[in-house]
């Protein structure tokens, strides 16, 4: 389906505007257009290029989220935390189950190992209670495969070989995690399944002006990013899934709502690790008893992430040499064995979580929430906090049971897939330069011509997976560029500018210079 034009949209009227194309406005939008509402979902980037492209790619078990922080004992004096934590772990056995028999395509199981200390924060029998809990849950026919290995036994195998103190790990605590191969194409299939259902789609097109109308519906004002112009939108109501920006989103209106986002910034670094590392994977609570790992990935492994306060540019998140500096020295902490110095990293990235903020919780809290703004001077405006990747598909019919409970659909119900969008199959199209395996000249077009792409990044970041191999396709783009020229209408100049934006994209946004 071609993008639409931003003049198509002028004076249109929706059932319900959706603000962010990330991986739960996607999900929302899906999740409408399958209950028969009229839904616009637009984006200032492009789908799924904020924090739903920078996270850590994990499809957890939820055990995190039964974590008590710095002591094991903190649930038994914050039992509110602990239903908090329940919750939120039922929603990610949930959704992990639901992908992995959906969507398996995007995923690859991971076994995870984390060593217990003796004098750890942990003992062995909270890691067995934890999975208990999980269990009781319910895991929906997907397995947890926990068990535990005997200290001894367990540092002779790879990564683990390099754990510091080996003779003070009582046991490895094993099991089973699922990995996003991709999370940002997952957006992008979401997105297109909204549209297939008869959602309206627009990236690049970001919000300018929300203001209420005399009848109780919004107006919003609208602006091409790439292309200027100005186009003008009406909606019943409005939900807010901007993610980092949902603050800014906010002050748009005419209210001055209080503040919901506490983002936190988490930067990883992908190395390459001896071929008998190749599918090992640690995990451990560094020294301020936050989460960190080894995780294989593409073959290469990415290390991390910080958790620290951000309140820097929005538009402007990259990692730093100070944060690099940091995630090695906190895993040679961990893992002293490892070979690991600065010039090891290939590249890096860095993205902002939007927690829920509260003054309890100086990091965010990790919770969920979907909040009215009625009670702050915007009825008919909601907006989600706290929402992770893993956690999407709930978070969509959440906030579609919101509206329903609002506001009748105004059409049909139409059958929702969530199946991965593959594009078909080519038998006999080259490839896309010899070392890009499995992505051929057959899908790059393909890409262009149906997926929305705006810019080079778009086609080798999020529809195909290009940018994340161990070059980050910078062999790859000038022939891709020049490939899909003729579909996206780019004369001679337009390619180099591409092609030149991308390698500095590279530059600042993961530290990579060109081969």
């Amino acid at each position: 389906m071609a993008r639409p034009s931003l003049a198509s949209l002028e004076g249109q009227d929706y059932d319900v505007l959706v603000i962010g194309g990330g991986v739960n406005g996607a999900s929302t939008a899906q999740h409408l257009a399958a209950a028969g509402y009229a839904v616009l979902l637009v984006d200032k980037g492009d789908f799924g290029a904020g924090s739903s492209s920078r996270s850590s790619r994990i499809l957890g078990n939820g055990m995190h989220y039964l974590a008590g922080g710095h002591s094991p004992w903190d649930f038994l004096f914050r039992p509110r935390r602990f239903l908090a934590g329940c919750r939120m772990a039922r929603f990610a056995l949930a959704s992990r189950a639901q992908m992995v028999k959906t969507m398996p395509e995007r995923l690859q199981r991971v076994e995870f190992c984390f060593p217990i200390y003796e004098d750890g924060l942990y003992r062995p029998w909270q890691f067995d209670a934890g999975m208990a809990v999980l269990r009781a849950l319910g895991t929906h026919g997907v397995g947890l495969g926990y068990h535990r290995i005997p200290g001894p036994e367990a540092v002779k195998r790879p990564l683990l070989q390099w754990l510091r103190e080996p003779e003070k790990i009582a046991s490895v605590a094993v099991f089973d995690q699922y990995q996003f191969r991709w999370p940002e194409r997952v957006v992008i299939d979401t997105v297109l399944n909204a549209e297939d259902l008869g959602a309206t789609i627009r990236n690049y097109t970001e919000v300018t002006s929300l203001s209420r109308l005399d009848d109780g519906r919004w107006a919003a004002g609208l602006r091409d990013v790439v292309q200027g112009g100005a186009a003008q939108v009406e909606a019943k109501l409005v939900l807010n899934m901007a993610g980092i920006w949902i603050d800014r989103v906010n002050g748009l209106g005419p209210a001055h709502p209080s503040r919901k986002i506490m983002g936190t910034k988490g930067i990883h670094i992908a190395i390459r690790l001896p071929p008998e590392c190749r599918d090992a994977c640690v995990t451990w609570q560094n020294r301020h008893n936050e989460h960190m790992y080894v995780l294989p990935w593409n073959g290469l492994h990415y290390l991390g992430p910080t958790e620290v306060v951000y309140e820097g540019d929005l538009d402007d998140i990259h990692p730093t040499e100070a944060e690099i500096a940091w995630v090695i020295d906190e895993v040679a902490h961990m893992l002293p064995g490892m070979p690991l110095k600065r010039q090891d990293v290939v590249y890096a990235w860095a993205g902002v979580r939007p927690w829920t903020h509260s003054p309890e919780a100086p990091k965010g809290l990790r919770s969920r929430v979907l909040h009215d703004m009625a009670a702050e001077g915007m009825p008919g405006v909601m907006a989600l906090t706290g929402g992770p990747v893993m956690s999407h598909r709930s978070a969509g019919r959440d906030a579609c049971a919101a509206v329903e409970q609002r506001l009748p659909p105004s059409g049909p119900k139409r059958a929702i897939s969530y199946a991965a969008r593959l594009a078909p199959a080519t038998l006999d199209s080259p490839l896309l330069l010899n070392g890009q395996p499995q992505v051929t000249m057959a899908e790059l077009r393909h890409a262009a011509a149906t997926e929305h792409p705006v810019t080079l990044s778009d086609l080798l970041f999020r529809r195909l997976l290009v940018g994340w191999s161990e070059s980050m396709g910078q062999g790859a783009a000038q022939q891709a560029a020049q490939s899909v020229a003729d579909i996206l209408g780019w004369d001679e100049e337009r390619v180099e500018q591409e092609v030149n934006a991308y390698h500095a994209r590279l530059r600042h946004l993961h530290l990579m210079e060109p081969a």
